[in-house]
């Protein structure tokens, strides 16, 4: 894997529409075999709560994977210790970049002395987060609108 390439720096206000784009293209592309076409779309249709969005490059710690000057992947760490969102690009995927993200994020929890860190992993995720040394704690139900959704609440010590 080659990381020379990409480079990590913090998200500001004038990211989001990028960030937000990857995350409903990923979403509706490369989950596709996890969630059915209803599920995906009230997923991705979270990006368009403006002040969730808004909030998360002012309260949490976001990095942003660039490569080319694209936005190829970001992730955030919320309160030191919650890993709230975690998205590589669709067409970016398999080449290393949510492996870089999520290291990043650990160390940087680990920098403040975090001894567990916890996420709401979804099932196309979750084989990754489990080869990284994350434990599903529950399974979850999520029902946004009528529209039920799977996820895991995971968890690593660090």
């Amino acid at each position: 894997m080659i990381f020379q390439e990409i480079t990590l720096r913090q998200a500001v206000q004038a990211d989001l529409s990028e960030m937000k784009q990857l995350y409903r293209e990923t979403i509706l592309t490369v989950c596709v075999n996890e969630y059915d076409d209803e599920q995906r779309n009230m997923w991705a249709a979270s990006a368009e709560k403006t002040d969730r969005w808004i909030d998360l490059v002012n309260d949490q710690l976001v990095l942003l994977a660039i490569k080319n000057n694209v936005i190829v992947g970001f992730a955030s760490l919320r309160d030191g210790d919650y890993l709230d969102f975690m998205y590589v690009h669709k067409n970016y995927q398999r080449q290393g970049i949510a492996q870089l993200l999520l290291n990043a994020i650990e160390d940087e929890a680990k920098k403040l002395n975090t001894k567990i860190i916890t996420s709401d992993i979804s099932k196309t995720a979750r084989p990754f987060f489990e080869k990284k040394g994350y434990k599903v704690i529950k399974e979850q139900e999520n029902i946004r609108g009528n529209v039920m959704l799977v996820n895991y609440k995971m968890m690593k010590e660090l």
